[in-house]
């Protein structure tokens, strides 16, 4: 008997029931200082049990996929949604659940398993033994997580939406140390995520890295300090996707704005009556929730709640127009939103969770923009951050920074920072790079919820030009 079936008899006499089934395989591979790490591997399954009734919600997770579990697994929500029904936020049962039918797959062309794992090791020793050029380089390291992830999602008045998504993150950094100076490179700050196969080392430009990481981390390690002051800055893609999950993502979360999470995560600068009027950003602004790139981190074709997801715009010409909020926070709050509840895995529920979340791209150079800047720094490549718990102050750095001055870029400085506040950081937006400066990336552990879930988000985004900035540097 499928798992359908046992689920169609298991299931209560309910509003509303859905079943979400979540099987993940993940393999890690890991060189570090030319030695080969344990490879890391693991397989996880089981079902999450949602029932709506009464007005109340209540779920209840098991890896026994057998039908008796599934009716004990049944029973526990549906009590729970009783317990909850005159304690809910909201009442559950006059808010229309999905229940399309659906599916998606992430397209591969060069397969995983279709590699050997002896060549997979290969390739990372052979980035390894080019990154130690230098007796100052004392830490380096190279390395390919892979996962996959199946997800059945199924109610009882007709909804079945299966997805299939591979992922994989290629990930290297070199660390240079003189004295009481150390600096490190990284591959995008391990930004490169991706849904795809094997191809993907090729399509992000992993195979040959290693020495260049090498040579720019011995470079910066001689530069002198980024200088103090208001400046012009323009930021790498590979910083753009932080300054966009910290204080666009996060804080466009409606969860947050609800109040949902502020125990743990934090709440946000953002509220309801912001959405349609609220001016975020300059008029070059414009950002998009976007599930239509099949290679992009958090591409899929529904949510875990079965909606289906569809491109839209979340500030359109510097003017916020919409939530990332699933069906039930969009019912809650009574702003539009999209499909993004989601969970981290079969015993966690969903919650408002950014996706791909991306900057489009402007009609300028990455030169254009530099031959704009007088006095300034380009950046590239976060290294750290740190936002306050309304995710408006901010202060981020970078691995990587040029002076920028009378329109050219110079020499290199170490350790830069920069200061702002996401309320009015974005007004100062003034140039937005044209496809040609335009990556597509993401990150694996974006942590939120209670009890705690990682995700995994995707961002793209080009160059961009930002004017009167503060910077410091690192010292």
């Amino acid at each position: 008997m499928n798992l359908e079936q046992r689920f169609k008899n298991a299931a209560p006499k309910v509003e509303f029931c859905s079943l979400r089934f979540v099987e993940e395989t993940h393999e890690g591979l890991g060189i570090r200082q030319d030695v080969v790490q344990p490879v890391r591997t693991y397989t996880d399954a089981g079902v999450m049990i949602t029932v709506i009734d009464r007005g109340g919600i209540g779920y209840a997770a098991t890896p026994d996929l057998s039908e008796s579990s599934l009716r004990e697994a049944a029973g526990r929500a549906r009590d729970w949604a009783h317990r909850t029904a005159d304690r809910c936020v909201t009442d559950f049962s006059k808010i229309p659940m999905p229940h399309l039918q659906g599916n998606y797959r992430t397209p591969e062309v060069e397969p995983w398993e279709s590699v050997p794992l002896k060549d997979k090791i290969d390739l990372l020793r052979e980035e390894s033994k080019t990154m130690q050029t230098d007796d100052k380089i004392v830490d380096w390291d190279a390395s390919i997580s892979y996962g996959t992830r199946h997800c059945l999602y199924l109610t009882t008045d007709g909804g079945q939406v299966d997805q299939t998504f591979r992922f994989i993150v290629p990930a290297m950094s070199v660390t240079a140390n003189e004295g009481s100076d150390s600096v490190t490179r990284s591959l995008g700050g391990r930004g490169y995520c991706r849904q795809g196969g094997f191809e993907v080392l090729d399509t992000v430009g992993f195979r040959g890295t290693g020495v260049e990481l090498a040579d720019e981390a011995l470079q910066l390690l001689v530069a002198p300090n980024c200088p103090t002051g208001e400046m012009d800055i323009v930021l790498a893609p590979d910083q753009m996707i932080l300054q966009i999950h910290e204080s666009i993502g996060h804080p466009l979360e409606l969860d947050r704005i609800l109040g949902d999470e502020r125990n743990y995560a934090g709440r946000s600068f953002v509220t309801l009556d912001m959405f349609g009027s609220y001016r975020y950003g300059s008029d070059l602004l414009n950002i998009t929730y976007d599930p239509s790139r099949d290679y992009q981190f958090a591409t899929y074709r529904f949510d875990d709640e079965g909606a289906p997801a569809e491109r839209a715009h979340l500030i359109e010409d510097g003017i916020l127009v919409r939530a990332l909020g699933g069906v039930i926070s969009q019912a809650r709050a009574g702003v539009p939103g999209v499909a993004n509840s989601r969970a981290n895995s079969w015993d966690r529920p969903p919650i408002d969770r950014m996706a791909n979340v991306n900057l489009e791209p402007g009609d300028q150079s990455l030169d254009e923009l530099i031959s704009r800047v007088e006095n300034g720094v380009y950046m590239k490549t976060n290294v750290s951050w740190s936002i306050d718990d309304s995710r408006n102050k901010f202060q981020f750095g970078c691995e990587w920074g040029q002076r920028i001055e009378n329109g050219k870029l110079t020499n290199l400085v170490q350790k830069p920072n920069y200061r702002g506040v996401s309320a009015t950081f974005w007004r100062s937006l003034a140039g937005v790079g044209n496809e040609d400066s335009f990556e597509v990336l993401g990150t694996p552990n974006c942590g939120k919820g209670e009890p705690s879930q990682v995700a995994r988000a995707g961002h793209a985004a080009p160059a961009c030009l930002f004017q009167n900035v503060s910077v410091f540097g690192g010292e």
